[in-house]
């Protein structure tokens, strides 16, 4: 009697630098089929909110890749991508398009004057969709204005004591007197707003935006001391004039303080941005008639279990009481910390260190061989 051909699920997160996760699902499949050349395979191109995620949703809905105008974080006019699910009702934008840290040269980093204006103009370009859902990864941002910039975009207007608008950047927050949201883009009432946030910084303090990732955008030790008490006054004023406390909100310090600033001026809800890609790309459902799991990302370590894609298709595959495979370019410190949390095996497709221009040059083939070998042992365990 013959055995039923294993359905199996790919699902990996992008491999950062070298391969997109909708790249990386399809070079395992072409590798595992070589194998396994009767097995079904569903791809699931997953992501965790960061860098990819547009990638993974398209793929994932059958959605579309859409461009628009926005400003960079020093107001540069730049064409960007966002993403649409296949039904045309979310939209899926990554703010380091428009604010991100990489958009800028060393030396133009300044926090005091960057703004995440950008990020405002990609949703209001969605609200021209006619979009009902929006998605917002907020990761490797060059800003630290609390998203005022992002607000201001939309409508809102920040004043000082005399009535006049403060200049963008996170520098001008210290003089901030009140808010005026009469102007607010009226379509975002009718709209739901969900912010990828891995990290759980609040807004101020020793572990707010401006100390923990203000020297990175090019803060000054005397600029980290100012941003962040500029964005203490943003706070107060936020909680003053709108009745919203984020100071001490979990996540509102991410993106310099944007995760405060979404939450406050268009009714974004934080959480993990792997939850919310499980939930649009309808993980457990698409598990739910397979045999086994395959996940990976570019390098898996002791921080993957951290809330990365691959520990949250672990966890759903788990609840269904499927093993779980995973297959990474690298292996790090402390990997075998995943084997606690889902993943039953792990496969690196280099046996050591590469420089990056190798890794990125024969990612595609070193991956397609690992999956080719894993499908041999699973072809070895299924006869």
């Amino acid at each position: 009697m013959k055995r039923r051909a294993l359905t199996i699920a790919i699902a990996p997160d992008s491999f950062k630098g070298t391969l997109t996760a909708p790249a990386a699902a399809a070079c395992m499949a072409g590798g595992l089929r070589k194998a396994l050349p009767r097995a079904q395979f569903v791809l699931i191109p997953m992501a965790d909110g960061g860098e990819g995620t547009v990638d993974a949703l398209v793929a994932a809905t059958d959605g579309s890749r859409l461009r628009c105008r926005a400003r960079d974080p020093l107001g540069r006019s730049i064409r960007v991508v966002y993403g649409m699910t296949g039904d045309g009702r979310t939209a899926i934008i990554e703010m380091a398009a428009a604010s991100g840290l990489l958009l800028l040269a060393p030396h133009e980093r300044n926090p005091l004057k960057t703004s995440t204006a950008g990020t405002g103009d990609m949703i209001r370009a969605a609200l021209d969709r006619g979009v009902q859902r929006v998605l917002i990864g907020i990761g490797g941002s060059a800003t630290n204005d609390g998203g005022t910039g992002m607000a201001r975009a939309l409508g809102v207007r920040f004043l000082d004591a005399a009535g006049r608008e403060l200049p963008e950047g996170g520098g001008a927050l210290g003089r901030l007197a009140r808010i005026d949201m009469r102007g607010i883009d009226p379509r975002l009432k009718r709209v739901s707003v969900e912010v990828a946030c891995d990290v759980t910084n609040a807004l101020c303090g020793a572990r707010g935006a401006a100390h923990v990732y203000g020297p990175q955008k090019g803060a000054t030790p005397a600029m980290v001391r100012q941003l962040d008490a500029n964005l203490r006054q943003l706070a107060a004023v936020i909680q003053r004039d709108l009745g919203i406390r984020i100071l001490n909100l979990r996540g509102s310090g991410a993106a310099g303080g944007l995760g405060g600033g979404l939450r406050a001026f268009v009714g974004g809800q934080l959480r993990p941005g792997v939850e919310i890609v499980i939930d649009c790309v309808r993980l457990k459902e698409r598990l739910r008639h397979c045999d086994l799991v395959i996940t990976g990302e570019g390098r898996m370590d002791g921080q993957t279990v951290y809330g990365k894609a691959p520990v949250g298709v672990a966890r759903v595959a788990k609840s269904l009481g499927l093993p779980v495979i995973a297959i990474c370019g690298s292996l790090g410190d402390r990997v075998a910390r995943v084997h606690g949390v889902g993943i039953d095996a792990v496969f690196g497709t280099t046996a050591g260190e590469l420089l990056e221009e190798a890794l990125m040059a024969g990612a595609r083939r070193r991956l397609r061989a690992t999956a080719e070998e894993v499908g041999r042992l699973l072809a070895v365990r299924v006869r």
